[in-house]
């Protein structure tokens, strides 16, 4: 009896856990902010993935994201402020230094979010752009859970009642919109690393 107990309770301590050998997957979020609003971004991306239980958050400025941080991410979020309806050139300079040959970031996930000064200023072509880019490293695109994220999560920070005095405050619309993204990145990741094992 006491060998049947034994078992059970160690049947109950590891069932559940993962195999051996198996690591959760990683969300990387890279981004560049000069103001601030795009920082504010993905750490709402950020809130959003760090909800799915076991998901591995890492969150870090373009300039810091080593070739391992690419080759070791699960999924990758970048993130970037709109210059002039492009993506800002550190973003672009970052996603220049991923690694190409031999395809290693094939069928990673992928997605993108942006912030921008007015509506209709370029945030879905720089969404676009990024999306763009991460489909000739052969990784697999996502956008929002909605409609009205199609492209992934954008911020408009400069124009009307989006427009806040002091600070780099983006508005809660749209931080509900970077934390979807997130969520939803993160909720993928764990399903495709699941259905790999």
């Amino acid at each position: 009896m006491r060998t049947l107990i034994s078992a059970f309770m160690m049947f109950v301590a590891v069932g559940w856990a993962q195999p051996p050998g198996d690591k959760p997957p990683t969300i990387l979020i890279a981004y560049y902010s000069s103001q601030g609003h795009t920082r504010a971004m993905a750490e709402a991306v950020a809130r959003g993935a760090s909800a799915v239980p076991g998901a591995g958050v890492r969150i870090k400025l373009v300039a810091d994201v080593a070739e391992k941080d690419l080759l070791d991410a699960d999924a990758i979020i970048v993130g970037s402020p709109v210059y002039n309806a492009n993506v800002a050139p550190q973003v672009q300079e970052f996603i220049n230094r991923w690694p190409f040959r031999g395809a290693p970031m094939r069928d990673k996930i992928g997605g993108a979010f942006v912030t921008g000064g007015g509506i209709s200023t370029g945030e879905e072509l720089v969404q676009l752009s990024i999306l763009h880019s991460m489909l000739v490293f052969g990784m697999i695109v996502v956008g929002g859970p909605e409609w009205t994220s199609a492209f992934g999560a954008s911020a408009v920070v400069e124009e009307g009642p989006f427009k806040h005095s002091g600070g780099a405050t983006v508005d809660s619309l749209f931080l509900s919109k970077g934390e979807a993204l997130g969520k939803r990145v993160a909720s993928l990741a764990t399903r495709l690393k699941g259905d790999r094992r």
